[in-house]
């Protein structure tokens, strides 16, 4: 009995403890993502008066991506780019990682340093929770340097995020992240505010194919 128990604690202590963006990863439905094979989603935004839209169809397994503008379609592989489909694949990036944010967590979990905090105040709602912050190195990708703030509570369901472009410390975009939707497990915020009320970034035609 003795031996068997030994056995066991030994098994329980070698289990690898999730770090603070792998737990909000998963709680985002992350263990899911295996299944997609394809997700199509609508990227908007109201400013004002203004409205800007585009549509997305990803192939996850073909690493093939469609942008539909209007009338305008292109459809391109990210494993073959030129510098036409450069510069569409960098829209599609930036409209990719507001929509999965916490699965870049785990992507790009080499790219960048991170910290936790307890404690702390939200910049909208105000409310205590805990911020995850992470930094992305000076080299490579799309945006290299910049900083993210990711404000959840207990579940590690994000709430509000702030953008801080190259780590400046002043905020660069303060947006919420509110009317979570579940796409075939995945947890999608598909609603992003400014508390400012003159901005509001969403997701509209979400859907996801799996295998």
């Amino acid at each position: 009995t003795a031996c068997k128990t030994d056995k066991k604690t030994k098994l329980f202590t070698d289990e690898k403890e999730q770090t603070i963006p792998e737990k909000i990863a998963y709680a985002h439905g992350f263990k899911n993502w295996k299944k997609v094979k394809e997700i199509q989603f609508s990227f908007n935004v109201d400013r004002d008066t203004f409205h800007f839209e585009r549509k997305w169809i990803w192939n996850t397994q073909k690493s093939q991506v469609t942008r539909i503008v209007k009338k305008d379609t292109i459809t391109y592989s990210r494993s073959n780019l030129d510098s036409l489909t450069t510069k569409v694949n960098g829209g599609f990036i930036n409209d990719k990682f507001w929509l999965l944010a916490p699965y870049n967590l785990i992507w790009d979990s080499k790219n960048y340093t991170f910290n936790h905090a307890l404690n702390t105040e939200a910049p909208i709602s105000k409310k205590v929770g805990q911020k995850l912050t992470i930094i992305y190195g000076n080299k490579g990708g799309y945006t290299p340097g910049d900083a993210y703030d990711f404000y959840f509570g207990e579940d590690y369901i994000i709430k509000e995020w702030v953008f801080r472009k190259g780590n400046q410390e002043e905020a660069s975009m303060i947006t919420t992240w509110e009317d979570y939707s579940k796409e075939n497990g995945l947890q999608i915020s598909t609603m992003h505010k400014k508390g400012e009320g003159d901005f509001k970034l969403y997701f509209t035609d979400i859907k996801v194919s799996t295998k």
